[in-house]
């Protein structure tokens, strides 16, 4: 007898990036693709320190079940974190700790949407919210954006045209975009939040590894300059691109409402994120290491960041258009044609394995309308020897 499985599943498929990495295991190819920090960069010493201090100090505590919102030393310092980049009345009892900040998303899918609900996102935007919120029954609205990030007369037609659940965005160095929401804007998102009653999630991964000048407040740090906006924003933040994904530690600041529910919902899917983890990222921030770790990680993504950016003017020419980023791990580019040279990015990434450089289309990062022409490029986790010739590579391909 065939198994029957949930008519939810009807609305997903495998990530296209997954199904990419299967060919990756051809000898020789330089990957571009991956959307993950260099391991390079982790601070294997201080993370080791403060599991170390995790043990000794309180064992049972990091060992236990812990509170579904979080370990509370855990919470502490993450609510000084984000005081100390603007947010300044955040206090820990507003927070949960989650999972990684994709169970962040999980739970506003599963708090949020009701089937044939609208969300609005971002066209482009990181291809796992797209396939969270399918799940869930979510019709997403796509909204367009430039180099300076969500084009915010666009939002506000879109919002009040389809009067949506939420509007999800990710300001600061998207995924796959790396685009920046200019501090103007920042304030028209908020400020349209409160004028349709609209609620906003803010999805901020990103956000501590800027090149350069630091990038404007969060919506979050924000929302204090416009009276109302805060009743009406979520925030999401992750250690996992600025300290380590593999503890798996994020966080959710959200309305006390949205915030018990989601605790309840997460209590049935993991109970708690594991503790030890958590006690380990605590003594880490406790410590005082992480500013140091940031200044290194920055300067590193922004040198490859510049090279390959380079290296692309350099060797594609007019062939490829793209915004050179001001943070993050991507560059977003599109095929310009020019020349009669291939414009579509899903036929150039098969192109580009046979030269054995891998990269990511555009397409599976649109949830409707999606530009073909465009390609996402990683810089994070590829020496700057290789990047030079992973673009050489790509020029040959295109």
């Amino acid at each position: 007898m065939p198994l029957q499985f949930a008519d939810r599943l009807n609305n997903v498929e495998t990530s296209a990036i997954r199904e990419l990495f299967k060919l990756l295991g051809k000898p020789g190819i330089i990957s571009f693709a991956g959307g993950f920090p260099d391991s390079a960069m982790f601070d294997v010493e201080g993370i080791r320190e403060a599991s170390n201090a995790a043990l000794s100090q309180d064992p049972g505590a990091a060992l236990q079940y812990g509170a579904t919102e979080g370990y509370g030393p855990l919470r502490d310092q993450l609510a000084q974190f984000m005081r100390q980049k603007g947010a300044k009345d955040v206090a820990s009892d507003q927070l949960i700790v989650t999972t990684g900040s994709q169970q962040a998303l999980d739970l506003i899918g599963k708090t949020m949407i009701s089937p044939g609900d609208k969300v609005i996102v971002e066209g482009p935007t990181f291809l796992a919210t797209i396939q969270c919120f399918r799940l869930y029954g979510a019709e997403l609205i796509s909204a367009p954006v430039d180099g300076h990030g969500v084009k915010t007369d666009d939002l506000e037609k879109l919002i009040a045209a389809h009067k949506p659940k939420f509007v999800y965005l990710i300001p600061t160095f998207g995924n796959p975009s790396g685009a920046l929401l200019s501090a103007e804007r920042r304030k028209q998102v908020l400020e349209m939040a409160v004028k349709h009653q609209t609620l906003i999630v803010e999805d901020d991964p990103y956000g501590d590894l800027y090149f350069g000048e630091a990038p404007p407040p969060s919506l979050l740090a924000l929302s204090s300059t416009v009276p109302g906006s805060r009743e009406l924003l979520v925030h999401c933040g992750s250690l996992s691109k600025v300290l380590s994904p593999g503890l798996r530690v994020g966080w959710m600041i959200a309305p006390a409402e949205l915030l018990a529910r989601a605790t309840m919902c997460k209590q049935f899917s993991d109970a708690h994120t594991s503790t030890f983890a958590q006690a380990t990222a605590a003594q880490y921030l406790l410590a005082g290491r992480m500013p140091a770790t940031l200044d290194k990680v920055r300067a590193v993504y922004a040198q490859r960041a510049q090279i390959m950016g380079d290296a692309l003017r350099r060797e594609l020419g007019d062939a490829v258009e793209f915004v050179q980023p001001q943070g993050g791990l991507f560059v977003w580019a599109r095929l310009t044609g020019a020349g009669g040279k291939v414009n579509d990015g899903n036929v150039y990434a098969k192109r580009a394995i046979e030269q054995g450089v891998a990269f990511v289309p555009g397409t599976p990062f649109f949830c409707a309308n999606p530009d073909h022409a465009t390609f996402r490029l990683s810089f994070a986790t590829v020496g700057e020897d290789k990047i030079l010739e992973g673009v050489e590579r790509l020029a040959k391909a295109v």
